[in-house]
């Protein structure tokens, strides 16, 4: 089985770790388990100089360095205006050589400043953008990123749109995958039965190396450029599954103003008139909100062929709650190495080992693991750029099933 994170950033985004270079990346993507990664950023003259220097060519399309492989790919902001309204959308891009991303990046150069940042802002449509990547190489691969969040994405409530079609033209049947970002899953998407012909894809979109992996993917098939993209397209047995957030864990699921403390569910937003009930401004729509707006389905209906999911929460978060540390204390960290090299990975750790063996290593931790694999959790919603909090223990009568809704 191959993990595969393929959208993340370098050091030349803006608030990103300086770590997230790629001695940092390749190692922290062993430490969790993940065979493959995006390299993120490929627009940016600087890291590309960098991944040409430090990446072997594997085969096509793939490169490798020190056991962890590696595609091409960058994320580009495509902010315009379209209806009367400014568009915001990010889309992630995949190109199979440098060759090609030279080429793009010569003629992405001529409409925006592609040495600003990591992730370039272009004044260009996103069917446009569609239209020169693809007339360089059609062997690039294109997927609308986070699709949901407020500010930046395909359906964005601040500022998307409400059809795929709206947005891309006569480029939409060019476009085969959707990702789906930290504050919703699958089984929300599944709502729409528009999106019934894309793969959803899930990635961590970190900042950080010790993020990498928070969502992912899962392949069943050869480590080869041509193969992952096709089996993405086609939603075949070669692409098992994803790894998700909890979707109520992610900073945009609710509805809210951060600097107010107010987070509200849709029908509470709604029954406010989508207005702050303390300044009066308008609420930063969250993702439930615009799924449940754009619906068509109730929750829980499953198309046909769908991909597989399953939620997970990074191991130390899930060490840190039981023994009753922050995240990024000493003690977490020790535990956090002698769980990894006992068993092999992070991923190991929370997917494939035994929780028998595992409470041989740490009881609490094994029975953290545990609840999580059983989806025993309860989680309080995040909103307005304000991350969900997970809470794993709870006392026994307490303890529910997770509700989306």
């Amino acid at each position: 089985m191959i993990i595969a994170d393929l959208h993340i950033h370098s050091k030349y985004s803006r608030a990103t770790s300086k770590d997230m270079n790629i001695e940092g990346i390749a190692e922290w993507a062993r430490i969790k388990g993940i065979a493959l990664l995006g390299t993120g950023d490929f627009t940016h003259y600087q890291w590309l100089a960098e991944l040409k220097a430090h990446l072997r060519e594997a085969s096509y399309g793939l490169y490798e360095r020190r056991g962890t492989h590696f595609f091409l790919t960058g994320e580009v902001s495509s902010i315009y205006s379209q209806g009367g309204r400014v568009r915001k959308i990010h889309i992630i891009i995949f190109a199979p050589t440098f060759q090609i991303v030279e080429r793009m990046n010569k003629e992405l150069s001529k409409i925006g400043n592609l040495d600003a940042d990591g992730r370039p802002i272009l004044g260009l449509p996103a069917k446009d953008l569609v239209g020169i990547v693809l007339g360089i190489s059609e062997d690039c691969f294109i997927i609308p990123a986070h699709i949901w969040t407020p500010w930046f994405s395909l359906f964005g409530a601040n500022s998307g749109f409400d059809d795929i079609e709206e947005c891309f033209g006569e480029y939409t049947n060019q476009i085969h995958a959707l990702e789906t970002g930290l504050s919703s899953d699958p089984l929300m998407n599944w709502m729409l039965s528009k999106l019934d012909r894309f793969a959803l894809i899930s990635n961590s979109d970190a900042h950080s190396p010790e993020n990498l992996g928070r969502e992912a993917n899962i392949f069943d098939c050869r480590l080869d450029y041509k193969e992952i993209i096709e089996a993405i397209k086609r939603k075949d047995n070669r692409f098992k599954g994803t790894i998700e957030f909890f979707p109520q864990e992610g900073k945009y699921h609710f509805d809210g103003h951060r600097n107010c403390g107010v987070v509200l569910s849709p029908k509470e937003a709604e029954a406010q008139g989508n207005v702050c009930p303390k300044c009066r401004r308008p609420l930063t729509i969250g993702v439930l909100h615009r799924v449940n707006d754009l619906s068509d389905r109730e929750l829980g209906f499953k198309p046909e062929g769908s991909i597989p999911f399953r939620h997970l929460v990074p191991l130390r978060e899930i060490i840190a709650v039981s023994i009753d540390k922050t995240r990024t204390s000493t003690e977490v960290k020790k535990l956090y190495d002698y769980l990894v090299n006992r068993f092999g990975s992070e991923f190991r750790v929370l997917l494939d080992i035994p929780i028998e063996d595992l409470r041989k290593a740490h009881s609490k931790v094994a029975e953290g693991i545990s609840r999580i694999r059983a989806g025993k959790v309860k989680v309080e919603p995040g909103y307005d750029g304000v991350y969900g909090k997970v809470e794993i223990f709870e006392k026994e009568k307490e303890e529910r099933q997770l509700s989306l809704f």
